[in-house]
């Protein structure tokens, strides 16, 4: 499964997740201070499903009709190890791909993508 972490989600989970052997990019890394729309056409065009902490991306995928792979809005206190946690359990719970996933730490909604 391929992964493109947000900057605004931080290089510390991009590298967490990476040590988990996922294939992980860092928007800070290959593309800063990218615009949303930039952002979600690099995680399309690469098959990678994007992970941030920016609610508009549900604005360009649901009222838009963005293309997208796969979206993980985390909602979890900004701590690297608690997150990475949560999320190493989302993806080894449920199928990801073509979703929109909002994660907390209690609860998870997910919405499929019309593809």
């Amino acid at each position: 499964m391929r992964f493109l972490v947000d900057e605004c989600t931080g290089k510390r989970l991009a590298i967490l997740l990476k040590n988990e052997g996922y294939d992980v990019l860092f928007v800070g890394d290959i593309m800063p201070s990218a615009s949303d729309e930039e952002i979600i056409k690099k995680s399309e065009e690469e098959d990678r499903i994007l992970i941030t902490d920016d609610k508009d991306f549900g604005e360009l995928v649901f009222r838009i009709g963005r293309p997208t792979k796969g979206i993980i809005l985390l909602r979890i206190v900004t701590n690297p190890e608690r997150r990475i946690k949560a999320l190493i359990k989302l993806l080894k719970t449920y199928d990801v791909k073509n979703k929109f996933i909002v994660l907390r730490e209690d609860v998870v909604r997910i919405r499929k993508i019309n593809v």
